[in-house]
């Protein structure tokens, strides 16, 4: 692949964009070389925890390519909408946790591939933003939809009406990120929380991850419903029994992940 690499080890794997000439904006060929590989990291057995990051210090993503904007018809808008929304869907799905650690520009489309994330955590000289409407269009890749899930409607529409730009410190406080770290110790800091992360049972994390997200925009009788599902399920896993036992013996539980 030319503009997504990724690598695995000790059951971490990172995928960075790098298309470093344009801040990592997000084109077709990114976003196709993304969907491929979420769909390979989802039947990797040897993958726990997945971290998202961009090629230098510069960006993590500053959004879509807009060269493509002043010629792209209606219907094509739509269906470039779609494509995007598709591979961010992807990555939120992922029954793995997926952790963007975020250095330099979140901009647009890359705050929204952030916002797809479970998790964000920034460098302290990251920025973000979804400066659509300063070019007369709005966020299409799932930014109108997240960032109110994220952060309240009313910090959203902040956001998304002026176009501004935040530093990392603000995003801190209204919850758009889990953490700050400086540029230098981002990607070991994210990588020593992957870690915290893989001791935990995996089974149980995944449907933790799909409770919450299905139990989102339901009522609270309905995620309740969802919660009672999850919990029936992870208790047909061979993990929930080791967890248990390992309390009991007072030693860290091995998980086998089934």
């Amino acid at each position: 692949m030319d503009f997504v690499k990724f690598e695995v080890t000790g059951g971490i794997a990172t995928v960075t964009l790098d298309r470093q000439k344009k801040l990592n904006a997000l084109n077709g060929k990114v976003l196709d070389e993304l969907e491929e590989t979420f769909h390979a990291l989802k039947g990797n057995d040897e993958v726990r925890v997945i971290i998202v990051t961009g090629a230098g210090e510069k960006s993590f993503a500053a959004g879509a390519d807009v060269n493509q904007f002043p010629q792209m018809s209606s219907a094509d808008a739509y269906e470039f909408a779609k494509k995007g929304q598709s591979v961010f869907s992807l990555v939120e799905a992922s029954n793995k946790p997926v952790l963007a650690a975020i250095n330099g520009f979140a901009l647009g489309g890359g705050c929204e591939l952030a916002l797809s994330c479970h998790l964000r955590f920034a460098s302290d000289t990251a920025l973000f933003g979804q400066p659509e409407v300063k070019l007369g269009v709005i966020a299409g890749y799932g930014g109108t939809q997240r960032l109110p899930r994220l952060i309240g409607r009313g910090r959203a529409l902040d956001l998304l009406l002026s176009g501004r730009m935040i530093k990392a410190d603000e995003a801190f406080q209204m919850g758009l990120v889990n953490g700050v770290f400086s540029s230098a110790e981002l990607l070991s800091k994210v990588k020593e929380y992957a870690e915290m992360l893989m001791a935990q049972g995996p089974q149980a994390q995944a449907l933790t991850i799909r409770a919450v997200y299905k139990g989102v925009g339901t009522t609270l009788d309905e995620g309740l419903e969802e919660e009672a599902s999850a919990f029936r399920d992870v208790f047909k896993t061979e993990d929930r029994i080791e967890g248990a036992t390992a309390f009991l013996e007072r030693r860290p539980a091995k998980f086998k992940n089934r």
